[in-house]
């Protein structure tokens, strides 16, 4: 949750459960690109997953090595030719001995950079799946705590760009073990050659160095601010399209088209100036390779013609000129791969390191078919923020094969309740009992085959009719779906989908009325033949004849089942065996409606007053009611 502003009231109704601001217009919390040069934690973690690849490391690197030195060879054995295997006295066979070591060099060469690509790219491949995946089975797993209050887009962009960025550092970076080696080596080479020539070209050196200082925090700023208009730019983007309803309703869309008009104008410039600074270095480096290789034609032609030099030598330096700033400027970009590496790497290991708070005790047993369905809440404590409870020393027992609801406004700790009998959250005090177990001595295999739950919004997968049925319960044939879904009144709907049980869901089930999934959210818990049913809403935002149709369902799913029923409106629950009223965390009645209406408390007064929803609770109640509500 965000912290209040300096002088903002906090909201007295505060439980202290993260929720998630839609303020259009709201800051937006930028993650850094780029991070240290050279991070030693973000490295080792991985590390971590290069490790089982190590083998096909040593080979990348040895086939960079060759392919280095394969590249040294070739200006010397051009000068050992224009010395020596074209002088007048050279010894017969010399030139083709020449020619065939040069073809060598050439095969070595092609050899080394095809192995040294495929070696590389593969290795990383690998790697980049292995954190995925890593990241994917760690992200399943993390407590709902965590998810409560992070942004599934955020979550998203490190499995995406962020792992991509990891990739790319991999390969550049085996890249520029080559890169430091060939500039190292031309640098020996050329001192070797004729060390006055070589000073007067390492000169250029000095000047390159500052300029790239110059450059690289120009270039980092303009980068920066490239991405960040490039984020607002697709934030407001988004925005519109997922808000297309509300914009064409408010007659929004030529006021809209020219704000976005606006961040468009300002993300080009942003690019373009990033782009020039870009790619400002290359003209440089160029200029720069254009003045060495005039001062080794002036300096080394009178050298030659003073004898001081062969001409061998003067060829052999211009090449290695030619190929000396390469990796200079290939180091510089690297650089910049690296710092984002570095960034991406700290945020992938952030998420790596949540905690997972929710995890079977060493000693865990698991339910079995001869554990009941009993449930029981004892003396519990709970909330999302400790310093805010939402549940406050609650107790009682539903009895295996019984139906209770609980009821009560919103805010009251219902869903809360049903939460912690799945084990999402641990309770701060008391215990949640299931079969008679501790749900913290249990296993969350065993559990979730124990209980099933039902939502208010039922979610669907993409994915067939069929898969999305079995979806908890893989293991069930397609009879066992067919007959589920005929016991819940769905088969006829089902059959008459294009291809019935195999019509392809879309995101979320959207091709089906709120009706139609909800009926299949049934036939899912139905499969799953679980003991306890946990049912949140499940008949509300529905038409009156889809209700009395998953009225019917939950006569099927409740038979034989521990049934928790949570519910608003007071008509759905009157049949229940119990009913649990809650009122801002506390339990404040139970029984059955007959002996609530008998008591005249708060759930006779509501029902007496015909109204449909505790969360109808007239501001005009009386305090000795209020103080009974409380």
């Amino acid at each position: 949750m965000s912290p209040t502003r300096t002088g903002e009231p906090r909201d007295p109704h505060d439980d202290g459960r993260p929720r998630m601001r839609a303020v259009v217009g709201s800051d937006r919390i930028e993650e850094e690109i780029f991070g240290r040069a050279f991070d030693g934690k973000v490295v080792r973690r991985i590390w971590d997953f290069v490790g089982p690849y190590r083998n096909r490391v040593w080979i990348a690197v040895a086939a960079v090595i060759i392919f280095t030195l394969s590249q040294l060879s070739i200006p010397l054995l051009i000068r050992f030719a224009i010395d020596h295997g074209m002088a007048a006295d050279a010894a017969p066979g010399t030139l083709t001995l020449i020619v065939g070591l040069f073809a060598l060099a050439i095969v070595i060469n092609y050899i080394a950079s095809l192995v040294q690509e495929r070696v590389t790219g593969r290795m990383a491949e690998h790697v980049l799946f292995d954190i995925r995946r890593k990241m994917f089975g760690h992200l399943q797993r993390v407590s709902l705590s965590f998810m409560d209050k992070t942004e599934v887009g955020r979550l998203m962009s490190r499995l995406q760009g962020d792992v991509n960025s990891m990739q790319e550092f991999l390969e550049t970076s085996i890249m520029s073990v080559g890169d430091i080696l060939l500039l190292v080596g031309i640098v020996v080479v050329m001192l070797w050659l004729d060390w006055q020539l070589a000073a007067m070209v390492l000169m250029a050196l000095p000047i390159l160095f500052g300029v790239r200082v110059l450059w690289l925090s120009k270039a980092r700023a303009a980068f920066m601010a490239a991405h960040e208009a490039n984020s607002v730019t697709n934030g407001a983007l988004a925005e519109a399209i997922h808000g297309v309803r509300a914009v064409q309703a408010m007659d929004r869309a030529a006021l809209n088209a020219k704000l976005y008009g606006e961040l468009v104008d300002t993300n080009y410039a942003s690019h373009l100036r990033a782009s020039r600074l870009a790619q400002i270095m290359i003209p440089i480096v160029d200029s720069l390779t254009g003045i060495a290789m005039a001062v080794v034609v002036v300096a080394g032609g009178l050298m030659v013609v003073s004898g001081r030099i062969e001409v061998g030598v003067m060829v052999a330096f211009l090449f290695y000129i030619q190929r000396f700033f390469d990796p200079i400027r290939s180091l510089t970009m690297q650089y910049s791969v690296m710092q984002r590496a570095m960034a991406s790497g700290h945020r992938l290991t952030e998420v790596l390191d949540v905690e997972v708070s929710v995890e079977d005790a060493p000693d865990a047993v698991a339910l079995t078919k001869d554990d009941d369905g009993s449930v029981e809440f004892r003396n519990v404590t709970f909330g999302y923020n400790p310093k805010h409870p939402v549940l406050k020393d609650v107790s009682f027992k539903v009895n295996s094969g019984e139906t209770v609801a609980l009821v009560g406004p919103t805010g009251s700790g219902k869903s809360s309740s049903m939460s912690l009998i799945h084990r999402f959250y641990d309770v701060q005090d008391g215990a949640v009992m299931v079969g008679g177990k501790d749900v913290r001595d249990v296993t969350q295999h065993s559990l979730g085959r124990h209980i099933a739950m039902v939502l208010q919004e039922p979610y669907l997968f993409t994915g067939t009719v069929m898969d999305n049925i079995r979806y908890s319960s893989h293991w069930a044939t397609d009879e066992d779906v067919i007959e589920a879904t005929k016991a819940v009144g769905a088969h006829d709907f089902v059959a008459a989908l294009p291809h019935g049980y195999d019509t392809m869901l879309e995101e979320r089930g959207s091709n089906l009325s709120l009706g139609q999934r909800q009926l299949l959210s049934f036939a899912r818990a139905l499969v799953a033949d679980a003991k306890i049913l946990v049912l949140d809403e499940a008949t509300a935002n529905i038409d009156s004849y889809t209700e009395m149709l998953i009225q019917k369902a939950l006569q099927t799913l409740l038979e034989g089942r521990t049934g928790l029923v949570i519910a608003h409106r007071l008509a759905t629950i009157r049949n229940a065996d119990r009913i649990v009223v809650l009122q801002q965390g506390s339990l404040i009645e139970e029984g059955n409606h007959d002996a609530l209406m008998a008591k005249n408390g708060l759930y006779s007064k509501l029902y007496s007053l015909n109204y449909a929803s505790f969360d109808d609770l007239p501001d005009d109640l009386s305090d000795a009611d209020r103080a009974m509500a409380t």
